[in-house]
């Protein structure tokens, strides 16, 4: 138990370039991990260990590592800031227990700042924020904390304040114990100076000190009645307050520093095991205990993080390796050693863990055995996917799985030489057990094979690695939208499916209703909703599942244009049987052929992904970007003024952005950035609409 309450499982998360990974350097250098502190913009991180992150200076996929501090362990995973990997980070925190949000002292809330913290808060994470980049030119703290707390719509809570900031930026003023702490940026931060505070920032930081006491309070009694009745304050009281406050999630305790400059990154592993919790701190897990052996019956159970209890885990990662595929998992309940066989209770088989692994970024450590509150990566594992539970068979339970965003860009792919193909095959299925957000398939019409990503660059990235690492030489076509289609009014049809070739034929009937599926914001739901009302036995149960499938089926292929087909609900309302032809297969047919005829009668429009756009540019360019976008069907939903530069946001198609990257580069002379994310799915035009079904 006394090592469980030293131990803490966090995330490293934020927009791209705001210096995640070299807070992580950090990190392990002051944590005696590592003896070098690795830059990203040399190519030398050890957290970016991949060829490609070093060479683009990015985090493709996240990396973990533990490493100690004051007596405490810490399983650190920093994950990507790049929307095209979003999955990296959906899956890291919803095993983690904690996460530290870093941000751009010079820029505030970022688009993704705002999908990472939404994804955090999703699994109701306790969050720090880290300030980052108080050296760089428009680092504004005050700024940054305005926007934390009126876009994110968090609690910010300063722990300390910057002292100076872009050139000025010197060292950071801890307000629980009144004190300013001067880096020596010559023993790379390793050491520094507690001194008094300045006179001239005393006044500011009593004002902060004051702010922070009155958050405090309102989450401890004890704080809040010495501070009614102006009694001394300790700092111990101080510390539980916001401890408390942060684990119920109501505050976001705000460090700053400079990651770069070997400026507070200490005080934040301070802050780390101060405030965020351990495994123990969390609240039991609700999920399923399998009753019935066809998993139809189950009750709900709770887990506890206690290493004696049957053992509970949840496979969130899976990384391809020359002896076979290492999977990582967080272990939430129970014990595992090496040689254990345990049950994937998704795939219903029994799988052997044959050796556990202590994880340090691309290097390993053999471990005999790991307990509650893990995170470790394991081999032996045939079957298993991300989101996957694994337990002890005679107990067997069901962990909440992971979701993902759908594709939203596609393009097709194919070997150079035809005696490649099967290795292409190979390859790809295991890029697929690697990321849940990479689709491949075979397109019916021109027998192509079809990859969808997340993005240009997601793409890119899967492309480079079939070639460097799969050794499979490939040809790929133009990127591609991955449209969906939609129903615009309610329809009915039915249909028959009838074959006579002597002996025992076919025949299946269905009368099928299909309406639109919304959501409460008034867009297409991404499902497809099925319900049978049949109320006399016209369709025997028994088929039911045949039609269902059918109906499922006809809907991937689409009407208008072949895309997959979202936001329908359909009702299976009548039908007939025969008692000597009807078979799953007819009945499957049949309701093929129904939802083709109401689909063509439910006013079938085409749908296509819309992004969220943030340019950030030069005041003098601000003219040429602005009509850029509205030039791409674009729409401005936002534009302010930072400094000498504009940030606007807007909604755009992404059809309309491809080869956007090379276009801000050439209106702005190199000087303009930008980030992209997936919204939402809407109505084409209907002018376009007949270009793309043509």
């Amino acid at each position: 138990m006394n090592k469980l309450k030293r131990l803490r499982n966090i995330g490293i998360m934020a927009h791209i370039d705001a210096g995640k990974t070299t807070v992580s350097e950090r990190v392990l250098f002051y944590t005696g991990k590592t003896y070098k502190m690795g830059e990203v913009h040399n190519g030398t991180a050890v957290m970016d260990f991949m060829e490609e992150e070093q060479k683009r200076g990015i985090t493709i996929t996240s990396a973990a590592t533990k490493c100690p501090w004051k007596d405490y362990e810490i399983n650190l995973i920093d994950t990507p800031g790049h929307i095209d990997f979003t999955a990296e980070v959906e899956r890291s925190l919803r095993i983690l227990d904690g996460a530290v949000t870093v941000f751009d002292g010079s820029e505030g809330v970022q688009a993704q700042s705002e999908t990472v913290w939404r994804q955090g808060q999703k699994y109701n994470l306790p969050c720090l924020c880290f300030v980052n980049k108080m050296d760089k030119v428009g680092a504004d703290f005050e700024m940054t904390i305005k926007s934390i707390h009126e876009k994110l719509v968090a609690n910010p809570i300063c722990l300390q304040l910057p002292i100076g900031a872009e050139d000025t930026f010197r060292g950071i003023i801890d307000l629980i114990k009144m004190q300013a702490i001067f880096y020596k940026s010559d023993a790379l931060g390793a050491t520094f100076e507690e001194a008094e505070i300045p006179h001239e920032l005393l006044k500011n930081a009593e004002k902060h000190r004051k702010q922070m006491i009155e958050l405090a309070a309102e989450h401890d009694e004890e704080l809040m009645d010495a501070y009614v009745h102006d009694k001394p304050i300790d700092i111990e009281l101080i510390n539980r307050a916001i401890r408390k406050g942060t684990l119920a999630n109501k505050l976001n305790p705000v460090f700053v520093g400079s990651a770069l400059k070997y400026i507070g990154v200490q005080r934040l592993l301070d802050g780390v095991v101060a405030y965020l919790p351990s495994p123990l701190d969390r609240p039991d897990i609700v999920l399923h205990k399998i009753t019935g052996k066809d998993k139809d019956k189950s009750e709900e159970v709770l887990i506890k993080c206690d290493k004696n209890a049957s053992f509970v885990a949840l496979a969130f990662k899976i990384t391809a390796d020359s002896h076979g595929d290492l999977n990582f998992l967080r272990i939430y309940q129970g014990q595992l050693k090496s040689g254990t066989r345990v049950l994937n209770v998704n795939r219903d088989t029994k799988e052997n863990i044959t050796r556990i692994f202590e994880m340090h970024a691309g290097e390993r450590k053999i471990l005999a055995s790991a307990i509650a509150g893990d995170i470790v990566a394991v081999v032996g594992l045939k079957e298993t996917l991300t989101g996957d539970t694994l337990c002890d068979p005679k107990h067997p339970v069901s962990l909440p799985t992971i979701t993902f965003p759908d594709t939203v860009i596609s393009m097709s792919i194919e070997p150079k030489a035809g005696t490649e193909a099967g290795k292409l095959s190979e390859a790809l299925a295991s890029l697929k057990r690697e990321d849940p957000t990479f689709e491949c398939k075979t397109d019916r019409e021109t027998g192509q094979t079809i990859i969808s990503g997340m993005g240009e660059l997601h793409l890119e990235i899967l492309q480079h690695k079939l070639e460097k690492e799969k050794g499979v030489h490939i040809r790929v076509g133009r990127p591609k939208v991955a449209y969906k289609e939609a129903i615009t009014r309610k329809s009915e049809a039915e249909a028959k499916f009838v074959r006579q070739t002597g002996g025992h034929g076919q025949y299946g009937h269905v009368v099928l209703e299909i309406e639109p599926l919304l959501t409460e914001d008034g867009h297409w739901s991404h499902d497809i909703e099925f319900v049978s009302k049949v109320i006399s036995n016209s369709v025997p149960r028994e088929y039911i599942p045949a039609v269902e499938r059918g109906v499922r089926d006809a809907m991937g292929s689409g009407v208008l244009a072949g895309f997959p087909v979202v936001g329908v609900k359909v009702a299976l309302i009548d039908g007939s049987f025969h008692p000597v032809d009807s078979s799953d297969l007819a009945f499957e047919q049949a309701a093929r052929l129904a939802v083709e005829k109401a689909s063509k009668a439910a006013g079938p429009v085409l749908l296509e992904p819309i992004m969220r756009l943030q340019v950030e540019v030069p005041e003098a360019n601000f003219g040429a970007v602005q009509g850029n976008i509205l030039g791409k069907r674009g729409l401005i939903t936002d534009c302010q003024i930072h400094g000498k530069m504009r940030i606007v946001d807007a909604r755009v198609p992404l059809s309309e952005m491809f080869g956007y990257s090379s276009e801000i580069r050439s209106a702005t002379a190199g000087r303009g950035t930008f980030t992209m994310e997936p919204l939402s799915y809407e109505r084409v035009p209907e002018q376009i609409a007949k270009q793309v079904v043509l």
